[in-house]
Formats: C-alpha cells, structure tokens, sequence
C-alpha cells in the first residue's frame, strides 16, 4: 500500500490502485472509476482518502502527457475540494498555487464545446464554481498571480457557442474572488477592462459581455479600485503600472455605459480635465462628455449640472479641434435629449459664425443629418443657421448647405405623400436657392442650375409631372427669385451659344477655306465655368479632342442644336462624358468635372418642344379657370404666362407647333390685360418666321396687334408695335395706318393719350426716315409745346417725397412718356439733324434745374417733381450712351445731370445710381459718367453708399477683366482703364457750387470724402494699382487749365486744390504699393483740361494746411510733387458698347509726332488767351446765404448791387418760355429752321464765318453749349437740399459779361432766362443797362413791384450791354462767360424757397464762338422743393412733413449776390 506524506492511500470500493507502471489506457480506465466514485462521495467520512488526494496531486498525474489522465486527475482534484471542504487537505501555499494553475490549464478544455469530452470539462466547471474552490486562493499571497490565470483563460475561451449555462458557471466562479478579495490587482484590473473596449468590445461579444456582467455584478466590491486606478492615471499620471493608460477616457465611457455607479467620483476629475491647458487633454474630455451626454437614455446632464455647464463651455474652446468636436456631437443631443435641446441650440447659433470654416461645416453638416433622420426635430430655428450658411464666404460651406436644402425639399415637397407641416417648413428653400445665383462665382451660378435640375424640379421626370412641378415652382417664388431665374436661363443659353460658335468655328478650320482663331472663343468659355484660369487650359484640351473626334464633334454638335430633346440630350452628355474616359485621378479628374460642368450648362435636359408644349396646356388650363395645379395662388395665370416669356426668349425654337400658337392666341382674348400684353411678348420673341411658317395663325394675330397698337394700354400699345415690326415682313405699310391713329389721339382730351405717345415714339424708333416731317411737326407742336410746357392740373396735395405709380396724375404720366419719346425718336434718327438733339438735351437739362418743374408754375406735387426729374435724367444717360448725343452734353450739363446722385428724394438718388450703373456695366456709357459715383459720399444711408461702393468696385473689375482679354484695345485704352475716371471726377469736384475758393475748407473736406469714395476702390489692391501711372497723371492735370474756364483763375485754383488733396489722398493711403514702371503715359480729356502755356510749371501748393496729408515715406519716391512732363490732352471717348468701343474723335499721334500736336495745342491755347477776360472782369459766383450775410459790409462798400426786383424775375421768365417756344416751333416745311428752333441756331450760323481767325479747342461740338452747373454742399456728409437759405440756380454765370464778334446788327435776339437756384440768389444784368455803359459790376436798382406788373426786358439791348461792357477790342467767347450754378441743398434746414426760373438754350462754348449770356433770378413759389434732412431713423427728409406758406417765403426770402 502507498503512503504519501506520511499518510496511506485508501481507494473506494470497487477502485483499483493507480500508479506509474500502469499503461496510459488502463490508467484511465482506473482513473475514470476513481473519478466516478469521488463524484458519488459525499462530505461525510472523507479522512481515509486524505492520502489518495494527496496522492492524486503528484506531478505524475499533474503533469502527464495524456490529457485524459490530466483532466480525470484535475476531476478528481475538484472534487476533493468539494468532499473536504472546507478544509482542504493540501495545506501548503505552494502545492496550493500548484494544483489551481494545474486546473485553470484544464479549464482550457471548455475552449471546443463540441469536443468529446467537453462534458468533464463542463463537469469540472461546475464543481468548481459550485464549490467556490478558487476562494482557497485568496488568502495565498500568489492569488493575483493564480486570479489573472484563470481570468484571463475565461476572456480568452468564451465565445458564442458556449450556452449560457457555462457563460453563468464561469461568471459564479470569477466574481467571488473580486467580491471576497481584500484587493484587485491592476493587472487583474486591466484584464477585466480590457474586453471593455475596442477592438475586443467588438471583435469578442461574448468576452464583452462577460466583462460587463462581471464589473455589474462586483460594482460595488471593484468601485475602489477603479477609482484608484483613475486617480492615478488622471490625477497622478501614473501611467506605467496599467495598460490601460492609453485608453482611459474610452474605458470611462464604457464604464458609465456598464455601470455609472463605478464612475461617481471619477466625473469631478473630468471636469478639471475640461479646463486643462493641454489642448489633446481637453479634446479627448470633450470627445468623451459629448458621448456620454448624447446616450440615448443618458440622464448625466440632469445629475451633474456643474459638468454640463462645463461641458457647454468647451464650444466656445480656443481649439478649433474642440469646438468642432462639441459640434458633431451635437446631432445626438438633438434626437435624443429634448431637454437639453435649448442649450445646443444657443451654442449651435454662435458657431455657425465660427471664424474657422470647418466648424460651420460641422454646424450645417450637423444639421441636416438631423433633419434627414428625423425631421420633427428640425426646428425653423436651426433651418434658419443653414439658411444662413448658403451666404457663408467659403464656397463649400455654401455647396453643402444649398444641396442639403434642396435635398429636403426633394424628399419633403416633392413627395407624393407629403406632410403640410413639414412643406410650410421649407417653402423658402426655392428661394434661397436661386438667390445664391445672385453670387458672382461661376461655382455657386452652376450649383444652383445642378440643385433645380436635380432637386426643384428633377430633369428626368416624367414630362407632364416636370412642367406642372416647373410651373409651381415659378408661381411660388419671390421677384428676386423669378430675376434669378430669367438670368440663369440666359446664361446657360449664352454658354450653349458660345459652344455653338466655336463648334462652327472647327468645322470652318477643318474645311481649309479660312482660318478662326479660337482662343478667345475658349476664354469665353473658360469665363462661365469654374476657375476660369484652369478651364481654359482644359478647354483647349477639349477642343483638339473635339477637332480630332469627328463622333464627338458631332455629338457637341447635335447637342447644342434647335432639334435636340430632353432624353437625347442626356444620352449624348453621357456618350461625351464616356468618350472623355470617366472620372480618373490627378489632372485628369479636373478635366473631366471641368468639360461636365459645360455639359450641364448647355444640355437642355428640362426642356423641349414636347415640354413647352404641356406647359402652354398647363398655364392655359390656369388661364381658363380650369386647373388645379395653382390653387391657392395669386396672379396664377400672369406668373404663368411670364414664364413662357421667360422660356421663349431662349427657346424660341421650341415654340413652333400649330397647337401651341392656338392656345398662345387665346391668351390674347383674356379679360386680363397682363396676360394679353405678356402673350404679345413671346410672339415677338417666337413670331420672327410665322407669317411664312403659320400664315393662318398670322391672319389672326395681325388685327389683334393693330387693335392692342391703336387702343390697348401703354404697355400693350409698345409691345403690339414692336411684334409687328418683327412678325409682318412688311412693317411699314401696318405701321403707317397705326401712326395715323396715333395722330389723331395726341390730344389730352383723347383717352389713349398716352397710348398714343409711346406709340408714336416706339413707330419713330422703328421708321425714323418714313415718319420723319410728321414726327417732327408733332413733336415740337403737341409734346414740347402743349403737354411738357403747359401744367394743365395739380397734383393730390402732399408732404411726401415720392409716392406709388398709381398715385400719379395723369398728366405727369403723359410727361414721363413724353420724355421717353423724344429719347426713342432721337434713337431712331442717330445723328443730330435740325439740332434736335441739341435741343432735347437743353429741354431735359431744363427740367432737372427746375427740380422737375419745366416751365415753374408751382402747380406739380413734391413726388411727381421727383418722377419728372429722375426722367429727365435717365433719359439724358440715355442719350450719352449714343456718341452722337454724347458729345452733345455740356459739361454744365453733365455737372447738373450727376446732382442727382445727391437729390434730396432717396428714390431718385436710388433709381438714377441704378440706371447710371446699368449702362455702365454694359459699357454703352462713357467712363467720365464713372465719375458721378463719387458724389455718393454724401449719402446720409450708409447702405446707400455700401451699394454705390459695390458698383465702383464691379465696374472696376469689369474694365480691367475686358482690357485683359482686349489687349487690341492698343491706343484706345483710356476709354476702358478705370484709372481715367478720376480726371472727370477731379474735375467734377472742383466745380461744386458750393466751393466759392480753394481756400474753403469745409467743402473741400467733403470734397476730400467724395475724392476717397472713388479711389479707394481703385488703389485697393496692390496688384492692380500702377501708383506711378496714377501719380503722374494727378501731377499732370496740375499742369494744365480747366477747360470750362481757363482764364479764371479762380476756377483754375480749385481746380489745382481737388487735385492736390487727391495727390495728398494717394500719398497717404496708397498702401502696400508696388512701384513699377509703366511706358503707359497718361493723357487727359479735352471735355476738361486744356494746356498752359509752353514751360509752364504748377508747383504751387493749392490746397489749405489743415488739410495738407503727410505722406507714406516709399523707398524711391518722394513725397514732394515730382517733376511733371508736358501732359497729354486727347478728346473724350464717347460710348463704350461691347464688343469693340468708339473710336476718340482724335486719333492719338504716335510717340514720334506727340511734341508736334502738343505745340500745336500750345499755340492754340496762347492764342485763347490773348481774346479771353481777365478774371477781374468776370463776376464771382455768388456764395451761401451765411457767407452773403457775413459779407454784407464788404459788399455794400464796394457798391455792388445785392438785390434782384421780382419784376426782373419775371422779364427773364416770360423770355424764358419763349425761348423754349422757338426751341420746338415748327412749320409744316421743315426746310425754315429758324421757324423750328431758337435764334441761338442763327447766330451760330453766323458765327462760322469768323472760326478761320480763332483756332478750335480739340473735343468740342461746334453746337454745343458751354454752360457751368456744378453743385455741391458746405456739409462734410449730406444730401444737397434746399433749406434755411433761399436757394438760387445761377445758370451760364450770371452777371458775366462777354464780348461778341458779331455786329449789333447781325447780332440775333439775346435772351435772358431766370430760374430758381437751390441755395443762393443769382445776381442778374439789369434790362434796362444802357449799351453805351463800359463800367463793369453795374446793375439796375432793384424793383419791389410785383413780377405780374413787369414788362419783358429787351434782349438786345441787354446783350449789347454786355457786348460793349468788355473793355478788350478784339473780344472772343469765354466757356466761363455762360456759367451755370447749381447749389446742392443743405442737411438739417428747415425752409424751403424757390425761385422762378426761366432756361435759356445754350450752345457749347469754343473759342471760335460767340457765347450767350444766361442768367436766372429768383422768384418765390408755393412750390415743395427737394431736401434731404438725415432723420434719426436714418431716412431722407424727402418724408419730412413741413410745408411753408408760399405767400411767406415769396415775400420775404430773396437771394444776395456777390459780384467781383
């Protein structure tokens, strides 16, 4: 018998003995009846077998090669712990740690649950965990070492195919010994927290699982130590005694979605991690709070108020990291926490104006995951942020904003099952979609043609589903929206145009008949499509593939021509894209989105015949009252019938079935008239061809348009007009029967009076020479004389500035019309003949001196004033886009025309900036009118001002973008480079009627700002700005005479002190300019400057010390005025139009033959000289009504006449009216044009006999008037207006005396005007001053009597005066000697007075030319004048409510005049 330790070794009965000598097979066959017994053994009579236990933990069978032998052993070992317990009969620590190692190595056994044994290893399971015999262990000091074993052989061996019996067996067996143990290692720690996290909580579920059973069973037991381990790792930085180190803040968020319990006083730790200096620290904080804030279920918000409070700190976090991190996980708090909705919301409103452009990317990308998961959770609060964000400054932030809107509104509008809540929602999205098409990028212009067609309305629809959606979508939209819209569809037709082209330029050059350059055919192109620079590079690549791929040329071909449909076109882009080879890495990738963003712009994808024709089904159901698809909408069939407008200005060829110009006839019959005059429209876009094409839809449609021309409303009556002319392909015999209708409508009883006025001028535009005697006789008889001339009614009484079309009488309608008229008639002459134009300028130049009213009679209202003289200026920026009336305005003309940027009504000053920029941009004005932006500086609104900046800043772009990619320009380049608009601006500034001196500082600071308003934009950017070319062509203009008065000096002096302080401005503020040299010289507008004597050098400085600007010192340049050259003086250029602009009147001589002209000019202007007044023997301007006052001592010591009696006033205003009368007299022979105009006509007739002796200053029409009218305002910031002083217009320098070449006898009737000025009193020539009188500054008394008692002064004897007053023997004209002075109102005044005014026709003044003598005195009316008084809300005092009693201010306000 065996003993070991001194104990024998008992067997059961019917066991056999084990030992050593025995084979493996009968060793386990004895073994497994041993085991057997042992598992039928009970707790009572064990101690016999306390040797074979013993025994049985030898390292024989521990360690046995067999496991079979090792795992009956281990079975039978476990089942001694059950049977002795609880004392086990192995009682040393050593044996212990033995025999527990040798059973957690048998456990491995459970790994395969499809093993034949695993039964005993399950059995082996169970009685340990049972038994608990792993708890014998903790009291040894090995028990980590034996703990981290067995754990992490149950990690390591759980798996999915293990039932939950055995997951539950190992979880009993492992949690007493953390529940049980006085302490955890943190190896074991570690172990544990391991399968918590990724990648195990993934890639091990089961272990996972287990884990997160076991750390809920033992939460309180393992709390301790968990927080140990954290205090050191957060708090400490012991890092080196875990693993797990690396990964606390995932192991925390684990933690708290296992057990929250564990972690309650780990969470104050974070929050000093929140506010860590360590920006990865407070990232990973913030990346783990978000998580366990958003849980769905989370409640830690509401138990730790303090954290949260922390948390939503970290979103306004210095990192950018951070804060884009709070951000994203911003979409679940919004799902999932109602509660908490608020507080995300505040943070999200202040970062969506992140300054980093990746945060407000999250915001919006945020946003709308929220919207696309559940949009009921989308508030109009947070849509508001991404409504915001499609203006955002970063095109991707606007990208995904505008496509994640229109993705919305294609799954919520869209749909056929929508919800009306969430539609009202997102009405506005349409919108805000096409106004991002009012953004200058080509980027944003194409993502908003990609949304329509793929979101809005969906190209690949079925037809009738994609017109009815198109026609709500148009129905719905704003104006802005709907000007979007019209512009998108001409752009992409203007692509589809240009591709057109340079497809049919390829042909030509491939058929070797002639060669086209397509170079800037493809810079066209490249202009339209994104990074205009790249895509012309990938447009030339295109076009040798096109070149050489006769397929492909044809697919381009077929694709941009009039038959290609919707479904063809998409086949063909895709065949294009194929050919091009797909999307590809690198260079290539860029060319391929570059030729498909063309291919987008020019498919016609949305429409064809067959989709125009179901929308003309559509729109005439709407227009019948038959349809449902515009319920609910107002103005339904007119938005429908626009939209056809729309679509046949640029598919015109899509119109042509017989059925479409049924229905498009039947709009013709609707009760409403702007369906009918909308329908008359797309047939003169549609109808070029329907008389051959569609005789019988003709026959129809001529009688309609007869009866709209003759009877229809105005709008009706011009359209009708203009469709004939295109439809009939013989206009004129139609046209003649509608012009003799109109003969006998011109009459104000007449009810198509004004029908018949725009008629008459649309059938003059169109038949200028067949009409020609008859449109004559009307237009002086019945639009000059009996309508412009005459006020027949008054106007609603009203305080008002400007009130609404409909408000308007009758007769300011037919006026406004009238106007337009003459400008249409003029259209259609294009050229001068019988002065026409001439005398057309002088009659709208009139009407904006008088404030609108032409003839003074104080009968027109305040607004319909403001009307009169906004269109009389518009209609004057119409005529200066011709050449051959541009070189007609005068440059008082042009002076009195730019006041209106200052008027005191803010809708004229908005409406006349608008027109000005129009033509403009579209270069049909000439770049002097440029100028007249600089007078927005005293703009009270400051949006006013932003926008009028904005149209500098455009109009700069424009110019230099078309001098780059016109460099054939050659000679011609100061009609084009902006930089020559500061010339006229200079020269514009100097002649503000408020600068009586150059030493006057208070105007010329205002001057300063209105200087600086228009070069800032020009100098803004380095690269752009040639400060050496600025520079000498500011010094040049020092060196020369202004033209309108070269021998005043004083005129020439406030010349040079504008000049200087712009010096002193590019000096000052020119900043990070780049010196270069520039062989451009810069020349000078003969409109303006003309030269100083020969050697003649200005370096005088002119401007006053207070506003002397110390400049920038700059390497190379001195501040001191640099030598100036001899400048350069060529005539003005007229009208730009593109392509190509005007030639100068003068061609610039080459380099070589420059010091030829330049003498030539030399001479002429010495020769002026020698014929010209001295400034002593002109009068001086009169100044402001304070400036009289202060210097009435002065004055009246001198002797010089102050007062003007109103009975001159009224001489001068019945001469007045007759000069107008002779301005438009006309006989039924059209040969007597001293009968047609006035006698100014004759005298210049006269006057060409003398020209031979006198030269002729370069750039003047010889027709032309020279009268002075310049205003300004003594007010740094302010709108011109008329208050606290009475206000005088001083036109053609009143009280100058000239001389005149002529003989008295030949001399024909001078006439004398008076008018009423803005500000001050102008002082007028006595009618009775003896012609014998030489003295100068003499004047007849001044007369109280009443202006009805007077009697009209002689005209002759008045100029003879004047003549004979000059005390030079050889007299020549002056261009000051008719000077006109326009006074800007002032801000903040208070009365309003008036004078009546009587315009004189004027010619522009040579030196070969005798000049007529102008002058206006004043007269109190009952009249509103303009004024503009800043109110504290910030509108124009054109609201203002005060009115002053005419008789008051008639008696008591009358001007002063200072003479010199």
């Amino acid at each position: 018998m065996t003993s070991v330790g001194g104990k024998k070794v008992f067997y059961p009965s019917g066991c056999k003995e084990v030992n050593e000598e025995l084979g493996k097979d009968e060793l386990v066959r004895r073994l497994k009846l041993l085991a057997r017994a042992f598992q039928d053994m009970g707790q009572d009579d064990n101690e016999q077998y306390s040797g074979l236990a013993l025994y049985l933990a030898s390292d024989y069978f521990m360690d046995h090669q067999s496991k079979d032998v090792r795992l009956l052993v281990a079975c039978c070992i476990a089942d001694v712990f059950r049977i002795f317990a609880p004392d086990a009969p192995y009682s040393e620590p050593a044996q212990l740690k033995e025999i527990f190692l040798f059973l957690i190595k048998q456990l491995r056994g459970l790994e395969d649950p499809d093993a034949p044994s695993f039964k005993r290893y399950f059995y082996l399971l169970e009685n340990l965990a049972w038994v608990k015999s792993f708890n014998i262990c903790i009291e040894l000091e090995d028990s980590q070492e034996i703990f981290c074993s067995l754990f992490q052989l149950m990690f390591s061996i759980i798996s999915e195919k293990h039932s939950n019996k055995v997951r539950n067996f190992i979880l009993d067996m492992m949690s007493p010994l953390i529940t049980e143990a006085d302490a955890v290692s943190q190896e074991l720690l570690d172990i544990i927290l391991i399968n918590i996290i990724e990648p195990y909580k993934t890639q091990k579920r089961v272990a996972y699982q287990l884990a997160k059973d076991l750390l809920i069973g033992t939460s309180n037991a393992i709390e301790p130590f968990i927080q140990t381990f954290f205090n050191n790792a957060l708090m400490l930085g012991k890092t080196s005694e875990s693993e797990m180190s690396d990964r606390l803040y995932d192991l925390i968020y684990e933690l708290n979605q296992i057990s929250p319990n564990v972690l309650l006083s780990v969470l104050p730790q974070l929050e000093f991690k929140l506010k860590s200096n360590v920006e990865s620290e407070r990232k990973k904080v913030t990346k783990l709070l978000a998580k366990m804030f958003a849980d769905q279920g989370s409640a830690l918000a509401d138990q730790n108020k303090a954290l949260w409070n922390c948390f939503l700190g970290r979103f306004n976090d210095i990192s950018i990291l951070v804060r884009q991190k709070c951000v994203s996980q911003s979409q679940f708090f919004l799902q999932y926490h109602p509660e908490l909705f608020k507080d995300i919301v505040e943070q999200l409103k202040v970062r969506q104006h992140d300054p980093e452009e990746t945060v407000r990317m999250e915001v919006v990308n945020v946003i709308l995951t929220v919207a696309k998961n559940d949009f009921t959770v989308c508030t109009e609060e947070l849509l508001s942020f991404i409504r915001e964000r499609t203006l955002d400054k970063k095109f991707q932030i606007r990208q995904a904003a505008l496509l994640g809107l229109g993705q919305l509104y294609k799954r919520f509008v869209l749909a056929e099952e929508y919800d009306k809540v969430n539609v009202d929602k997102i009405s506005w999205v349409k919108d805000k979609v096409f106004h991002a098409y009012y953004q200058s990028n080509n980027e944003d212009r194409l993502l908003v043609e990609r949304v329509f067609n793929t979101c809005l309305v969906q190209y690949n629809a079925e037809v009738s589903e994609r017109m009815k959606r198109l026609y709500l979508l148009y129905a719905t939209i704003d104006d802005h929206a709907v000007r979007a819209f019209h512009e998108m569809l001409k752009n992409k037709n203007l692509v589809k145009v240009m591709v057109s082209q340079l497809i049919e330029a390829i042909e030509v050059n491939l058929e070797g008949e002639k060669s086209i350059p397509l170079n800037r055919r493809l810079a066209a192109i490249s202009k339209t499509l994104p990074e205009p620079n790249k895509a012309t590079d990938h447009m030339k690549k295109f076009a040798v593939l096109v070149e050489d791929d006769k397929r492909m040329r044809q697919f381009v071909k077929t694709l941009v021509g009039p038959d290609c449909n919707s479904k063809k076109a998409q086949d063909l882009v895709k065949e294009i894209l194929k050919k091009l080879g797909g999307p590809g890495p690198g260079q290539h990738n860029l060319f391929y989105n570059t030729i498909k963003s063309l291919m987008e712009r020019i498919a016609p994808v949305m429409f064809d015949a067959a989709a125009i024709e179901m929308l003309v089904k559509h729109v005439d159901e709407t227009v019948r009252g038959l349809g449902i698809i515009t319920d609910g909408i107002d103005a339904a069939a007119e938005k429908g019938v626009r939209l056809l407008v729309a679509l046949s200005s640029v598919y015109p060829h899509y119109f042509k079935t017989e059925e479409t110009f049924e229905l498009l006839l039947s709009f013709l019959k609707h009760d409403d008239e702007a369906v009918a005059d909308l329908t008359i429209q797309i047939f003169i876009n549609v109808g070029k061809r329907l008389q051959s094409e569609h005789p019988n839809i003709y026959t129809v449609l001529l009688p309609i348009l007869q009866r709209s021309a003759k009877l229809g409303n105005p709008k009706q009556s011009k359209h009708a007009i203009k469709c004939i002319s295109i439809v009939c392909q013989k206009k004129e015999a139609i046209l003649s029967q509608v012009f003799e209708h109109i003969k006998k409508s011109l009459t104000p009883e007449s009810a198509n009076f004004i029908t018949s006025i725009v008629a008459l001028g649309h059938v003059a535009k169109l038949c200028p020479v067949q009409f020609a005697a008859d449109t004559k006789s009307i237009v002086s008889k019945t639009i000059v004389k009996d309508l412009l001339m005459m006020d027949r009614t008054s106007g609603p009484d009203t305080t008002e500035s400007w009130y609404s079309e409909h408000h308007v009488t009758e007769e300011t309608m037919a006026k406004l019309q009238a106007m337009k008229m003459l400008v249409r008639w003029l259209e259609g002459l294009q050229n001068n003949a019988n002065n026409s134009g001439t005398s057309t300028l002088r009659l709208l130049y009139t009407v904006i001196i008088h404030e609108g009213d032409l003839m003074e009679k104080g009968m027109i209202n305040k607004p319909e004033l403001a009307r009169l003289r906004l269109q009389a200026g518009c209609c004057m920026l119409k005529l200066a886009e011709y050449k051959c009336y541009g070189d007609l305005i005068t440059r008082e003309q042009f002076q009195a025309l730019a006041l209106l940027m200052n008027d005191s009504c803010y809708h004229v000053r908005l409406n006349f900036a608008l027109k000005l920029n129009k033509g403009l941009i579209m270069l049909r004005l000439p770049l002097e009118y440029m100028s007249i932006f600089s007078l927005a500086a005293n703009d009270p609104l400051k949006e006013r001002k932003s926008q009028i900046k904005n149209f500098l800043q455009t109009n700069i772009s424009k110019r230099r973008d078309y001098i780059k990619q016109n460099l054939s320009t050659g000679v011609r380049v100061f009609q084009f480079m902006p930089e020559y608009s500061i010339p006229f601006a200079i020269h514009l500034l100097a002649h503000d009627p408020d600068l009586q001196s150059h030493e006057h500082v208070e105007i010329l600071k205002n001057i300063k700002e209105c200087l600086w308003f228009i070069i800032e934009p020009l100098i803004s950017k380095s690269e752009d700005c040639n400060y050496s070319f600025f520079r000498k062509m500011l010094e040049n203009i020092k060196q020369c005479k202004d033209a309108q008065d070269p021998e005043d000096e004083v005129t020439n002096m406030k010349l040079y002190a504008v000049c200087d302080m712009a010096l002193g401005l590019l000096v000052s503020k020119a900043t990070n300019i780049t010196l270069t040299d520039s062989n451009l010289e810069p020349v000078l507008p003969t409109k303006c400057f003309v030269k100083q004597a020969k050697g003649y050098m200005n370096t005088k400085m002119y401007v006053p010390k207070e506003l002397v600007t110390e400049g920038i010192k700059r390497k190379g340049v001195h501040d001191s005025i640099l030598a100036p050259s001899e400048p350069e003086i060529v005539a003005c250029p007229g009208p730009v139009v593109n392509p190509l602009p005007y030639t100068p009147r003068e061609k610039i001589p080459k380099p070589t033959r420059t010091k030829k002209v330049k003498k030539d000019q030399s001479e002429h202007d010495v020769d002026m000289e020698s014929h010209v007044k001295s400034p002593k023997e002109k009068t001086r301007r009169p100044r402001s009504k304070k400036e009289n006052i202060d210097s009435q001592e002065d004055n009246q010591s001198s002797g010089v006449a102050k007062k003007r009696g109103r009975k001159g006033a009224k001489k001068e205003n019945t001469n007045d009216q007759k000069k107008l009368d002779s301005d438009w007299d006309s006989s039924a022979e059209s040969h007597d044009l001293n009968a047609q105009f006035s006698s100014s006509d004759i005298e210049e007739n006269s006057e060409q006999e003398q020209t031979e002796c006198v030269p002729k200053r370069q750039g003047r029409h010889p027709k032309q008037t020279n009268s002075n009218s310049s205003s300004t305002n003594s007010s740094p910031r302010r709108v011109r207006n008329s208050d606290n002083v009475t206000k005088v217009k001083q036109i053609n320098g009143a009280s100058k005396k000239t001389s005149n070449t002529e003989s008295p006898a030949k001399n024909s009737p001078k006439v004398v005007s008076s008018g009423k000025s803005r500000k001050r009193s102008a002082p007028a020539s006595s009618s009775e001053s003896s012609p014998a009188k030489k003295t100068r500054n003499t004047r007849a008394a001044p007369r109280k009597q009443d202006s009805s008692e007077s009697e009209p002064s002689s005209p002759v004897s008045m100029e003879s005066s004047l003549v004979k007053s000059s005390p030079r023997k050889k007299p020549t004209s002056s261009p000051a000697a008719s000077r006109k002075t326009l006074t800007r109102s002032k801000l903040h005044s208070e009365s309003e007075s008036e004078g009546n005014k009587t315009p004189v026709k004027g010619r522009k003044g040579t030196a070969t030319k005798q000049l007529k003598i102008e002058q206006f005195s004043t007269k109190a009316t009952n009249r509103n004048v303009r004024r503009a008084k800043t109110l504290a809300n910030g509108t124009s005092d054109g609201d203002s409510q005060e009115r002053e009693s005419p008789r008051a201010t008639s008696a008591s306000r009358r001007g002063r005049g200072r003479r010199k």
